[in-house]
């Protein structure tokens, strides 16, 4: 197999090449392009083509090795691309990889001495316009209504329907009904489907569950595939357990417990949950009593028999909620109060995201406000307020399959919260700093579907408004945009102490805002 060595992570190797990529440019870039996507969530895939010198040096080669670069010549890892073929002058190879690591907004491909164009990252996909994943303001009213018959829909009323209107709602009788992909696989992904009963709702684009991935693991093709959609109010023995973690939280139910499951079903029957979707997939259930400003959504996690935050809200007596994972869930009301919270000026910060069970206490009766927080601390937060399951994602060398963070980091770096230094660790029991902290909310708040953007014009104006933003080290945009986001304030009317530790306070404050402000809480 041939395969030419990849250009050395060295300093100087990489400053010569971005020196022949400044100078010469028409060089630097001839030979080596990308064409296809950088999906939000870390995903690359497309096609990587080699023409002129560097095609015929590829050529008839089974996989090649590239290095990944930030836009700021930062390196980044090394991938192997295979499958090449040869056509029209260039040799061409698959990608598929993923940059779950890090942030990283705009990449490019370095071989020898060839780097290929840049590769922009693509924004969080948010279901609606203005109000964040929250907000729903974009999403289009139902133009027409498919009701099941014996437990299924017709594939052709819901193609019918699905091509005169931006959304179509299927109604049904019992728990579960069976969709029928042929009647989805020829609609725009943008379009909208609710799937509702007595129980609740699933309201998601079709761009939110990967039809033609689920076919493959079933080794079918689309139009043989089902969906089959469950919204189920659990009763005795099966809500037993999700009563008892109620109780021991000394919370009051609002809801009974409802089970959302979809599965994807093979020409043999065979069921596969689908588990988790390319983006936020909102679900609405009935409440039964008036929710308070402590009521909260969450989700059962049957491993550890405990309830987690889920992002929501409360309107017209309906838990309207968004996860990207399937759950049985549950509206309830808990009441927290620290004794040492009490006359701290973060007290509503901590009593309010206690109640929706985000942040814990040390104790039962101590929060600790002013105590410093570290960095997997602090991710563990972040990935509760997102209401994201931990993950199985080894990003970082310093990060072990055993460690208690392991999943919550693993969680926050596959959706682009958290990014690790130069050497890649990540440095989990470090402390982090005022700037690390505005940094991760920033990247929350944009995962989330919130939108603010600053110019280099507005960010030096910020910026200029505090005496000691000179030692802002790297995350100069990121703090800008936290002050005008309203996410971080300074801890005096002239200074912001972006390289001050973070207290668990500071902290509770900015997740506080941030959920607020993308409407993911009341």
């Amino acid at each position: 197999m041939f395969n030419r060595k990849l250009l050395q992570k060295t300093s100087k190797a990489l400053v010569a090449v971005m020196l022949l990529a400044m100078m010469l440019p028409s060089l630097a870039f001839a030979g080596v392009s990308f064409s296809g996507s950088f999906a939000y969530n870390g995903k690359i895939t497309g096609n990587i083509a080699f023409d002129g010198a560097v095609g015929d040096a590829v050529y008839g080669s089974e996989s090649v090795t590239l290095g990944v670069y930030n836009q700021d010549g930062t390196f980044i890892k090394e991938i192997t691309v295979t499958g090449g073929t040869y056509a029209n002058g260039k040799t061409t190879f698959n990608v598929n990889d993923s940059i779950t690591n890090s942030v990283y907004s705009v990449v490019y491909f370095v071989y020898q001495d060839s780097i290929s164009n840049h590769v922009y990252r693509a924004k969080a996909p948010a279901p609606g316009g203005g109000g964040g994943w929250g907000g729903g303001g974009g999403i289009p009213s139902s133009g027409d209504t498919v009701r099941s018959f014996n437990g299924s829909v017709s594939a052709n009323e819901l193609k019918n329907a699905l091509d005169q209107y931006d959304h179509v709602t299927i109604e049904f009788t019992g728990d579960t009904v069976t969709i029928p992909a042929s009647g989805l696989m020829e609609a725009d992904e943008d379009k909208w489907l609710t799937i509702k009963n007595e129980n609740g709702a699933y309201i998601l684009q079709l761009r939110a569950i990967d039809l033609e991935a689920l076919a493959k693991r079933h080794g079918i093709e689309v139009k043989d595939l089902r969906l089959s959609v469950q919204i189920k109010k659990l009763t005795g023995d099966e809500a037993q357990p999700i009563t008892d973690a109620v109780e021991a939280l000394d919370g009051k139910a609002l809801s009974a417990p409802v089970d959302f499951q979809i599965w994807s079903v093979g020409t043999n029957g065979q069921k596969q949950a689908v588990q988790s979707y390319n983006q936020y997939v909102k679900r609405t259930m009935p409440i039964s009593d008036e929710p308070s400003k402590q009521a909260t959504v969450a989700y059962y996690n049957p491993d550890t028999k405990s309830l987690g935050f889920v992002p929501g809200i409360f309107e017209d007596s309906e838990a309207n909620f968004w996860r990207t994972g399937d759950s049985v869930y549950i509206a309830l009301e808990v009441s927290k109060q620290f004794e040492d919270s009490v006359n701290h000026w973060a007290k509503t910060y901590i009593e309010t995201l206690s109640s929706k069970l985000i942040i814990d206490g040390v104790t039962d009766q101590l929060f600790e406000p002013d105590r410093n927080i570290t960095r997997a601390e602090f991710a563990a937060l972040v990935v509760r307020a997102l209401g994201l399951t931990p993950a199985d994602e080894q990003a970082f060398k310093d990060v072990s399959s055993n460690d208690w963070f392991a999943g919550v980091v693993g969680a926050a770096a596959k959706a682009g919260i958290v990014d690790g230094y130069e050497d890649g660790t990540f440095r989990p029991n470090a402390q982090i700093t005022r700037e690390e902290l505005a940094a991760m909310v920033v990247r929350a708040y944009r995962y989330a579907g919130g939108d603010v953007t600053v110019t280099a014009s507005e960010q030096t104006r910020i910026l200029a408004a505090w005496s000691d933003a000179n030692r802002i080290v790297w995350g100069h945009e990121v703090v800008a945009v936290a002050v005008k986001a309203g996410l971080m304030d300074g801890m005096t009317n002239t200074t912001l102490e972006t390289y001050g530790q973070a207290t668990r306070a500071q902290s509770a404050a900015m997740l506080y805002r941030f959920l607020s402000k993308v409407q993911f809480m009341e």
